[in-house]
């Protein structure tokens, strides 16, 4: 079955405290080093941030924020097999380009966010 909203907007809620919590503990690991470039500082909230989600999606089905409210994302054409990387990237981008209007539900007969729409996934409640 198709995942709600509010249990997508749920696993967001989370998700974004954990990457929160996680750039405080990268700030306060590269403060106790003397002189970090910012360079590496860029760097490292980049690779936290844009692969956060792609890689958990691609490797596990979903963020931990989907985990805890029971959604994971598959490919419409076989709800077994997850997303690839590639996919997932390119799924996370546009969902960060396009904001809240991400969430735009296309139709109610097939329930899929805009990001989903584009790369063929679907996000379903887990069995």
């Amino acid at each position: 079955m198709d995942a709600s909203l509010s249990s997508r907007i749920k696993a967001l809620c989370v998700d974004q405290c954990l990457l929160i919590g996680a750039m405080y503990a990268v700030t306060e690991i590269l403060e106790s080093f003397d002189e970090v470039p910012n360079e590496v500082r860029i760097l490292a909230f980049i690779i936290l941030f844009v692969l956060y989600e792609p890689f958990f999606v691609s490797f596990y089905g979903g963020t931990i924020g989907h985990s805890f409210a029971k959604i994971t994302v598959r490919k419409k054409k076989d709800t077994d097999e997850k997303i690839s990387f590639l996919s997932a990237m390119i799924r996370f981008l546009i969902k960060m380009g396009l904001g809240v209007f991400s969430f735009l539900i296309l139709s109610k007969k097939n329930p899929q966010a805009i990001h989903d729409k584009i790369v063929e996934s679907l996000v379903v409640y887990e069995d």
